[in-house]
C-alpha cells in the first residue's frame, strides 16, 4: 500500500519543507526587478522596434502586438514575484504554435524570408512579455527591440525609417542607464519627494542632449566615411511571394496601362489609345503618367510631358541604364519590334524562383551586378534590368525573352512587386571597342542597318560631312582621327549634343505631317527636337555610314539616397537612347541627350564613398573655383588609392591559398598597428586628462591608475579611505601605507580644504614604483635562473 508517513516525513524534513515553502513564495534565488521606470523604457524600446518593422514594411502585419505586449507587460510586473508555472506552459505552447506557423509561412516565401522571422520574433516577444521577472528577462526584450530595428533598417527604402531610429535612441540612453544602476544594485532616485535629486535630475537633461547629439553626430560621421560595398554576398535575394499565372503564355503581348483604349485591355500592344497615340505616327499627347516608349510599337509624334511620381527603387552595388526593351525598325515617325511574335519562354523550377538565361556570346572583362527593384507604381509587363542578365529571381512561373534581349512578364508589374536580377555587365574599354572589327554577322547586318530610302542619302551625305569636318580640323595635330566606328559614334552623340537642341515647351516643336520624316526634319528643318529624336537620329545616322544600331528604351539610374542605400527612380527618369554593336564585344550605349552625360553610368562608376562624395559636392560649392579644384584633385587621389587598395585586398582571397594566407597576414599585421596605435591614443588621452587636473586630484588618478594595473581596482561605490584598507590586505605595509597617505590627503583636500604636501606624497609614491618595479625585475631574474 501507499505509505503517506514517508511523505509526512520527507515534509518534515528541513530540506523538503524550505523548498516547499519557498516555491510557494517565489524562489528566494531569483533577483526580481522592481524598477517600474526600468520595466516602461524596456516596453517602449520593443514597441519602437514594432513600429520600425511596420513602417519599413509598409505593413500592419504586427499592430496588433503593440497592445498586448503592454497587457504582457503590466501582467508581468503584477506577478513578478510568483512561480507562474501555467504561464509558463502556455507561453512554451504558444511559441511552439508560432514556430509551426513560421514552417508553414516559409514554404512560400523561400527566397526573403526576413519578414516571417521578424514576425516570428514578435510573436515570440509578445508571448515573453507575459513573464518577465528577472533584470535578465528585460534584457531579453531589449536585445529582440533592437534586432527588430536591424529588419527595418534592411526593409526600409525611405526616410520614414529615419524619425523611428532617432526615437529609438532618444529611449535607449535612460534605459541603459537605468540598466546599469540596477545591475550595480544602486536604489533608484526618488525625484519627486528629494528636492536635492530634483535639482541633479534637471541638471542631467543637459547632459543627456549633449549626448544624444553626440551620439547621432558621431553616427552620422561614420556612416557618411564607411565604404559602400558590393551587397549580396549570400545566394538567397528578395523576391516576391509566388504569383500564379492563368492561361498561355507567349510573350508576344506588352502591357501597358498607357496604351489601353477607354479601358478595353483587348488592345493590349496594339500602341494606340485614346489620347491619339498611334503606330502610324499621327500627332497626339503624351500619357501623363506612364512612358509612351515601352511598348511593341512607339510613335515620337507626340507632344506633352508626364507628371513626375516615384516608380521603382532599386538597390545595386553600381548603377546603370534599367534598361527595359530595344527597337530595331525606324518607321518614319517612331519604331517597332520587327520580330515581336519570335520570343522565347522560360520556366522556372516549382521549389525555386530562379530563372536562367542564356548567356551572351561576347568576349572581354565583365562584372557581376545584382540588382533588386521594388516596384512603388503600376508598370508594363516589361522587366527592367541591366544589360545581359543572366539570372533572374522572379515571382512568375514563367518569363519571356525576345530578340531584342528585353524581358517580359505574363502579368503586369503591380505595386510592391519585388524581384532580384543578376547581370554580366561587360567593361566598356574604349581601346578593345575602338580596335573592334567590323565584319558585321548577316543577322545584324539584316535587322540594324535599316534605313527609310527616301532619307538614307541625305542623312549618310550629313554624317560623313560632319565626321569630315573633324578629320580636316584635326589634319597635322597629334589627336586622333575617326577612323573606328567607336570613335564615330562618340563624335556624332557630341555633335548633336552640342549643335542642336530641345525646346523649352513641350507642345513648341509642331506636328510632322503626314509626308514627314522625323529624322530629316531634325536635321534640316528645326535643327533639334526633344530628348527620343535626338536618339532616334544619332540610330539613323550611324546606321547610313554602315555601322549597326538600334533604339533601347529604360530609366536612368535615378536618385541615389545615401540613406537607404536605394535609387529612387520616377516615371520621368525613361527615355530612349542609342546603342551600337561591336563584334564580340555586344552592344554599348551611346547617349546624345543635351544634359545627359554622354556615356551612361556603368560599373566603373561604383558607390563606395557616395555618402562622403555628396557632402563633399555640396561644401565645395562655397569654396573658391582654384581651391576646390585643388582639392577635388587631392581628394579623388586618396579616394581613388583607397578604393584600388580595398579592391585589391578582396580580391587577394581568390587567388588561392597563397593570396588567402597574404590577406591573413596582412589583415593580422593591420590589427597589431592599428591596436598599438589606440593604445598609444589613449595614453596620449589620459596624459592630456592628467595634466587639465589639480595637482593632488592627479596624483589619486595616477594612484588608481597604478593600482588597478596591479590587480586591485577601485570599485566606483568603494570611498578613497575604505579603498585604503582594503589595500593594507593586498599590499605589503610600506605599500599599503603609502596608497593610504594619498587617500587621506585627497579626502582632505577635496572635503575639507586643507592643502597637501605635494612634494612629500609625490617622492613617497616615486619611491613606491622604483621599489616594485625593482622587486618584480629582481623576481624576474630568479625565476629564469630557476628554469
Amino acid at each position: 500500500m501507499f505509505n503517506l508517513s514517508r511523505i509526512n516525513q520527507f515534509w518534515r524534513l528541513p530540506v523538503g519543507h524550505y523548498y516547499w515553502r519557498q516555491n510557494k513564495q517565489g524562489s528566494p534565488l531569483m533577483e526580481v526587478e522592481d524598477s517600474i521606470s526600468l520595466r516602461v523604457l524596456v516596453l517602449a524600446l520593443v514597441i519602437m522596434g514594432i513600429v520600425a518593422t511596420d513602417i519599413a514594411a509598409e505593413t500592419k502585419f504586427s499592430l496588433w502586438a503593440i497592445p498586448v505586449s503592454i497587457m504582457g507587460a503590466i501582467w508581468s510586473n503584477r506577478s513578478r514575484r510568483n512561480t507562474n508555472i501555467t504561464v509558463k506552459f502556455c507561453i512554451a505552447i504558444g511559441m511552439l504554435i508560432a514556430l509551426g506557423a513560421f514552417f508553414g509561412r516559409l514554404l512560400g516565401e523561400l527566397n526573403d524570408t526576413r519578414l516571417g522571422l521578424a514576425e516570428l520574433l514578435i510573436q515570440l516577444q509578445v508571448l515573453h512579455s507575459f513573464d518577465m521577472p528577472r533584470r535578465k528577462d528585460l534584457g531579453y526584450s531589449i536585445v529582440i527591440g533592437l534586432i527588430l530595428l536591424g529588419v527595418a533598417a534592411t526593409l526600409s527604402q525611405t526616410l520614414a525609417f529615419a524619425p523611428v531610429l532617432l526615437l529609438f535612441l532618444a529611449i535607449a540612453l535612460p534605459t541603459l542607464v537605468l540598466d546599469y544602476r540596477s545591475r550595480l544594485g544602486l536604489e533608484k532616485l526618488n525625484f519627486q519627494k528629494q528636492k536635492v535629486k530634483e535639482k541633479k535630475w534637471s541638471s542631467l537633461l543637459p547632459f543627456y542632449f549633449l549626448l544624444f547629439t553626440l551620439i547621432v553626430g558621431l553616427g552620422l560621421a561614420i556612416f557618411a566615411v564607411l565604404p559602400r560595398f558590393p551587397g549580396y554576398q549570400l545566394r538567397t535575394f528578395p523576391v516576391s511571394s509566388a504569383i500564379a499565372v492563368k492561361g498561355n503564355f507567349t510573350g508576344r503581348s506588352i502591357i501597358n496601362p498607357g496604351y489601353v483604349r477607354q479601358g478595353n485591355t483587348k488592345n493590349q500592344g496594339s500602341g494606340s489609345n485614346g489620347d491619339g497615340q498611334s503606330k502610324n505616327g499621327k500627332p497626339g499627347n503624351i500619357d501623363n503618367n506612364f512612358y509612351y516608349g515601352f511598348n511593341s510599337q512607339i510613335n515620337q509624334n507626340l507632344r506633352g510631358a508626364m507628371k513626375p511620381k516615384v516608380v521603382m527603387r532599386v538597390r545595386s552595388h553600381a548603377e546603370g541604364f534599367w534598361r527595359v526593351l530595344a527597337f530595331d525598325r525606324y518607321t518614319g515617325k517612331g519604331w517597332d519590334v520587327s520580330r515581336n511574335d519570335d520570343v522565347l519562354t522560360l520556366k522556372r523550377s516549382p521549389w525555386s524562383y530562379q530563372i536562367f538565361l542564356a548567356p551572351p556570346a561576347i568576349s572581354g572583362k565583365t562584372q557581376q551586378v545584382v540588382q533588386t527593384y521594388t516596384v512603388v507604381a503600376d508598370l508594363p509587363n516589361l522587366i527592367p534590368a541591366l544589360a545581359y542578365p543572366k539570372e533572374i529571381y522572379f515571382p512568375t512561373p514563367v518569363i519571356a525573352v525576345d530578340q531584342e534581349n528585353g524581358l517580359r512578364s505574363p502579368v503586369e508589374l503591380s505595386e510592391g512587386l519585388t524581384y532580384t536580377v543578376i547581370s554580366e555587365v561587360p567593361y566598356r574599354d574604349r581601346t578593345a571597342l575602338g580596335q573592334a572589327s567590323t565584319k558585321y554577322p548577316k543577322q545584324i547586318q539584316k535587322h540594324y542597318l535599316q534605313i527609310p530610302p527616301a532619307i538614307a542619302q541625305k542623312v549618310r551625305q550629313r554624317t560623313e560631312e560632319i565626321l569630315a569636318n573633324y578629320n580636316r580640323e584635326r589634319v597635322g595635330k597629334s589627336s586622333k582621327t575617326l577612323d573606328s566606328p567607336y570613335e564615330k559614334a562618340l563624335y556624332l552623340a557630341q555633335y548633336l549634343k552640342q549643335n542642336y537642341s530641345i525646346p523649352e515647351n513641350p507642345f513648341d516643336l509642331p506636328y510632322l505631317s503626314e509626308k514627314e520624316d522625323l529624322v530629316e526634319a531634325f536635321l534640316f528643318k528645326y535643327k533639334g527636337g526633344y530628348p527620343d529624336h535626338f536618339s532616334t537620329v544619332l540610330t539613323m545616322m550611324l546606321r547610313s555610314i554602315g555601322i549597326p544600331a538600334r533604339l533601347v528604351a529604360g530609366f536612368s539610374p535615378g536618385e541615389f539616397n545615401p540613406f537607404t542605400g536605394l535609387y529612387v527612380v520616377r516615371n520621368t527618369d525613361a527615355y530612349a537612347m542609342t546603342e551600337v554593336y561591336f563584334p564580340k564585344y555586344g552592344w554599348f550605349a551611346f547617349d546624345p541627350i543635351p544634359n545627359h552625360p554622354l556615356i551612361p553610368p556603368s560599373i566603373e562608376d561604383i558607390q563606395t564613398f557616395s555618402v562622403l562624395r555628396q557632402f563633399w559636392q555640396w561644401l565645395a560649392g562655397w569654396v573658391p573655383s582654384p581651391i576646390r579644384g585643388w582639392l577635388d584633385y587631392v581628394f579623388s587621389t586618396i579616394f581613388t588609392w583607397i578604393t584600388r587598395a580595398i579592391a585589391w585586398f578582396f580580391a587577394l582571397f581568390s587567388q588561392g591559398w597563397l593570396g588567402v594566407l597574404t590577406g591573413l597576414i596582412l589583415t593580422t599585421t593591420t590589427a597589431f598597428f592599428c591596436w598599438l596605435g589606440w593604445e598609444q591614443w589613449r595614453v596620449w588621452l589620459n596624459r592630456q586628462w592628467l595634466r587639465k587636473l589639480s595637482p593632488m586630484e592627479s596624483l589619486y588618478q595616477q594612484m588608481l591608475q597604478w593600482t588597478a594595473q596591479k590587480g586591485l581596482g577601485k570599485h566606483p561605490t568603494q570611498t578613497p579611505l575604505e579603498y585604503a584598507r582594503v589595500a593594507y590586505e593586498h599590499y605589503s605595509p610600506g605599500n599599503a601605507q603609502v596608497i593610504d597617505e594619498i587617500c587621506q590627503a585627497y579626502v582632505s583636500w577635496r572635503y575639507g580644504g586643507h592643502t597637501p604636501n605635494l612634494q612629500l606624497l609625490r617622492q613617497r609614491w616615486q619611491e613606491l614604483k622604483t621599489t616594485t618595479t625593482a622587486q618584480n625585475s629582481k623576481f624576474k631574474f630568479y625565476n629564469s635562473k630557476s628554469l
